[in-house]
């Protein structure tokens, strides 16, 4: 396919954010306190209730969200990209404030969730992009990668996924405090990757 930037028009949020705005194209969104999504592991509750902008994610399509990492500074704050199937099925990737430091993470969730995360303290005030890829060489699972300010690929997780109906687009969760505003700069779709061990086509 050829790419594509999603409009925030085309989105519907999981829950509605305190506010929303568009700033020079910009999507700018205030996440609600006690906002997140995780289910069951380890503490042995379930949250649902944090904001993600969803819209159609095409077969065999990258898609990839834009973000400043400048106000995450609370624990667990947290901006990046969803992929929902369902409310047992999700993924949301992106950069979470953990013990003081950025960490660039993922939380697979096949009827419980789980967590990776590597800490990435020099992206913190830069732009983020985080990619995932269905489709192509992954068949029924999706690559997750990440850059910041345009450098380099970097490959975050390879996931099961099941492609179906699911849905995709920009993702924000506040679990502790009231405020966290973040700017997400685009949204787009994009040809699959071609390969895991390549950068991802046009690059």
């Amino acid at each position: 396919m050829i790419g594509r930037t999603v409009t925030w028009s085309e989105g519907h949020w999981t829950r509605e954010p305190a506010s929303t705005r568009v700033e020079d194209g910009a999507l700018v969104a205030q996440a609600l306190e006690g906002s997140d999504y995780w289910r069951t592991t380890h503490y042995g509750f379930v949250h649902d209730d944090g904001h993600g902008l969803l819209a159609e994610w095409p077969a065999d399509t990258a898609v990839e969200v834009d973000f400043d990492t400048s106000s995450l500074t609370g624990l667990y704050d947290q901006a990046g990209l969803l992929l929902f199937a369902n409310e047992a099925q999700w993924v949301k990737a992106g950069i979470e404030v953990s013990d003081g430091v950025l960490h660039l993470g993922a939380v697979v969730t096949n009827g419980v969730s789980d967590w990776s995360l590597a800490p990435v303290p020099e992206w913190a005030g830069r732009l983020v992009t985080i990619r995932a890829s269905l489709g192509g060489e992954t068949g029924d699972a999706v690559t997750l990668r990440a850059r910041a300010d345009g450098g380099p690929w970097r490959t975050l997780r390879v996931a099961p996924f099941t492609a179906g109906d699911a849905q995709a687009g920009p993702m924000l969760c506040a679990p502790l405090r009231a405020g966290l505003e973040v700017r997400f700069p685009r949204w787009a779709l994009a040809p699959a990757d071609v390969e895991l061990h390549a950068d991802p086509p046009g690059e």
